[in-house]
């Protein structure tokens, strides 16, 4: 067993550094100068620490793990304990969201006919999937259109860059399908549901998450950077046949793919053309992140919190934004505070590719008023994706679908769009696939 792995992103390096450990011969191809995809610490003015792809981690077993084999601990830092309080704008005032069912309903944030509505769900029976169903869809049914609007909306927008309307339940949360299909009450299953001995930790790492594919890399004895593959040709005895940029064809019993899917339908159009237009068909939507410093004196808005998200109905500029000297103290100078907002994704597309000085003015203005700041930004910054976060929809469906076949003919994929859009989602898949191939490589 031989295997090319195509991308050196967090699913990429963490594939190949278990099939290291499991003694499986492998060559990691990269097209850029530097490991590590969407985990990106961009530079900064000193004092300043940034993240343009993850700002925080949610501390999983298999993530713990690898980061002690690499030796991170030290760059482990838990995020303050405010981090628990997340807020929603709902009227131009941002609001807490409450943090359980109980609190929901004694609190203000919903109607008086929407508890009701919770409460009447308690009743609902079992009932099998709804086919090609969207996550909005699946809320309404339960909940009714309010809790849509101001808790789904804001919050697939800012974990999945995504509108909830297009968003399929089964691809994006399965669990819950899972829940009405053996509870009916979705209040209900999580109530009984086994007890995971509450919330997991809220972290990052010092210098930076780049820090955890920086250190992948470093361990790896076949990793390629600047190796963009040009070229993958397939024989009649499933071997691929792999050309980068400055290498010759080598041979490899299995492909895997850790690279975006429109990078994926590229190199596959030629061997699989029908998977490749698949591939092709997924959306990801632009997203710009703007680094907004201010005077603490100059914000009269409290921050105590994770974040704040903007629902769509409130016609904002912004999705939201997350108060990241809030988190993380010590990534701002002394006397400053830090927001780092999120402008774009399928709901603000249009705001997300306007132009950086246009973008940097809104975004302040919009702080300003929502936050009640008194005073011009100290420092200003942005990091653009043209393309983001992959949509978990039909198209989407459809491209798993597709690729799964060739899985007999050895090629599997592990890019986010297979794993799921969190860190400790990747590792946990790129682990497991890792190991499934070196105790394949044993027999």
């Amino acid at each position: 067993m031989r295997i090319a792995i195509i991308g050196g992103g967090l699913t990429g390096l963490t594939l190949a550094y278990y099939l290291q450990k499991a003694g499986v011969a492998y060559d990691l191809f990269e097209a850029s100068a530097r490991p590590g995809g969407n985990l990106l610490s961009p530079l900064a003015p000193e004092g300043y620490q940034l993240e343009a792809g993850p700002n925080s981690l949610l501390l999983s077993a298999e993530l713990e793990e690898l980061l002690l084999e690499l030796g991170l601990q030290d760059h482990i830092q838990e995020a303050a304990p405010v981090s628990q309080h997340r807020f929603v704008l709902r009227g131009g005032q941002y609001r807490a969201l409450p943090g359980s069912p109980p609190a929901l309903l004694a609190s203000g944030f919903f109607s008086l006919r929407t508890k009701l509505r919770l409460l009447s769900e308690l009743l609902r029976r079992p009932a099998p999937p709804v086919p090609g169903e969207t996550v909005a869809a699946f809320f309404e049914r339960h909940f009714g259109p309010e809790v849509v609007q101001y808790a789904v909306n804001p919050f697939v927008a800012g974990i999945y860059a995504g509108d909830p309307a297009e968003l399929l339940l089964s691809l994006t949360f399965p669990q819950l399908a899972a829940l009405e299909t053996q509870h009916g009450s979705l209040l209900r299953g999580l109530a009984k549901g086994p007890k995971t001995g509450g919330r997991r930790r809220t972290i990052t790492l010092r210098g930076g998450v780049q820090v955890l594919t920086d250190a992948l890399a470093a361990r790896l004895t076949s990793y390629h950077l600047d190796q963009p593959v040009v070229t993958i040709d397939k024989d009649a005895d499933n071997e691929y046949y792999v050309t980068t940029s400055s290498r010759q064809p080598a041979a490899y019993s299995h492909l895997a793919l850790a690279v975006p899917t429109y990078a994926a339908a590229t190199l596959l159009g030629p061997i699989f053309p029908a998977a490749a237009a698949a591939l092709a068909a997924v959306r990801y939507p632009p997203m710009t992140l703007v680094y907004s410093a201010y005077d603490r004196a100059a914000v009269a808005h409290p921050l105590v919190g994770f974040g704040a998200l903007n629902p769509k109905v409130e016609g904002t500029y912004a999705a939201g934004a997350i108060w990241t000297s809030s988190l993380f103290p010590d990534r701002v100078p002394a006397g400053q505070v830090l927001f780092t907002s999120f402008v774009g994704g399928a709901q603000f597309a249009r705001q997300a590719q306007e132009p950086a000085a246009t973008q940097l003015a809104a975004v302040h203005t919009e702080l300003a008023q929502l936050y009640s700041i008194s005073a011009a930004p100290r420092w200003q910054g942005r990091y653009y994706w043209p393309q983001s976060i992959p949509q978990f929809d039909q198209h989407l469906a459809d491209a798993r679908a597709a690729v799964a076949p060739l899985a007999a003919q050895g090629v599997v994929a592990v890019a986010n769009w297979q794993a799921g859009v969190s860190v400790p989602d990747c590792v946990k898949y790129a682990r497991r696939l890792g190991e499934e191939l070196g105790m394949r490589n044993k027999e």
